[in-house]
């Protein structure tokens, strides 16, 4: 990765770790899964109406929809509504970290450096320290959720790369398309047909900023930068810098929301810092050609 993709990756995580916090501002009392189905109704429109579909099939779009944005969305607003806090889920959902590097590894064939594979190991080693300094005061279905959601995000990022689209936003507008009836069917079935009622009735002046920013920043900014990022650069080189999501999701949920953070948290956040410095040494020089996975996999996503 040159500078310029280096500074960009860094500029998606400070996007995506203050995401969390206005996700838990934003929801109150909204059904988890229609507040996520309003986040992306708003990417669709008008967006999907002035960029081209991106030139691949629609049955990759639809997979890197299904995975990037249905799956690690819906998990992780249910893992939010179900007592995950902001930080910490900003935290956990950086599992994704080391499950995309794995899965890239088999699938693409693409094998990290050294200093990756160094930066990436101090940046578990922090998730770790952070992990076991937040206690045991989480539910363990909510931690369950956001691993969960993590796993969607890493299986995302792959179908992302295999596809070898360049319209990093193309895609992630029309991969939106496939999210919203789908959660609003989901969210019918678990919290019951007045759902629609009682949820356009809580949704107020604060879900409406927080739809708009998650809609706009996060999806529409975030996800067009990165994947844009992961279609030049191997996956190795850009998924790290994404281990800077949770210092930020952590130093904001400090700020506005009074979840002071631990001595544990403050250790390992260091850590992830300097896993992803150490990351993107390794980087550097990369000429950001793309690196073609195997038959099969390709095949699949056609």
């Amino acid at each position: 990765m040159n500078r310029k993709d280096q500074a960009l990756a860094a500029l998606v995580a400070v996007i995506w770790g203050f995401n969390f916090v206005v996700i838990d501002w934003g929801m109150g009392d909204v059904p988890p899964l229609l507040f996520l189905a309003a986040r992306f109704a708003a990417v669709i429109v008008p967006a999907a109406f002035l960029l081209p579909k991106p030139p691949i099939p629609w049955r990759t779009i639809v997979l890197v929809g299904l995975f990037m944005s249905l799956g690690q969305f819906a998990f992780l607003y249910v893992a939010m509504d179900a007592g995950m806090p902001p930080g910490l889920a900003g935290l956990v959902l950086q599992a994704q970290v080391v499950l995309t590097i794995l899965i890239a590894a088999v699938a693409l064939r693409e094998r990290p450096t050294g200093p990756q594979c160094l930066g990436v190991l101090l940046g578990v080693v922090g998730l770790v320290v952070v992990g076991f300094g937040r206690g045991g005061h989480v539910p363990l279905v909510a931690l369950f959720l956001c691993l969960t959601a993590a796993l969607m995000w890493a299986v995302g990022n792959v179908l992302s790369r295999a596809s070898g689209a360049t319209g990093g936003l193309s895609l992630t507008v029309w991969s939106a398309l496939v999210v919203p009836v789908p959660l609003v069917a989901l969210s019918v079935l678990i919290d019951g047909p007045d759902v629609l009622v009682t949820g356009a009735q809580a949704f107020g002046w604060q879900a409406a900023l927080s739809t708009l920013y998650t809609a706009g920043l996060a999806s529409l900014v975030g996800y067009g930068l990165f994947n844009s990022l992961l279609s030049r650069n191997p996956s190795a080189a850009v998924v790290p810098w994404i281990l800077l999501v949770p210092p930020v999701a952590i130093g904001s949920a400090w700020a506005l929301l009074d979840e002071v953070p631990s001595t544990g948290e403050l250790i390992g956040g260091t850590l992830l810092v300097a896993g992803v410095m150490v990351a993107g040494r390794g980087s550097r020089g990369s000429t950001g050609s793309a690196v073609p996975g195997p038959p099969a996999l390709v095949e699949s996503t056609r």
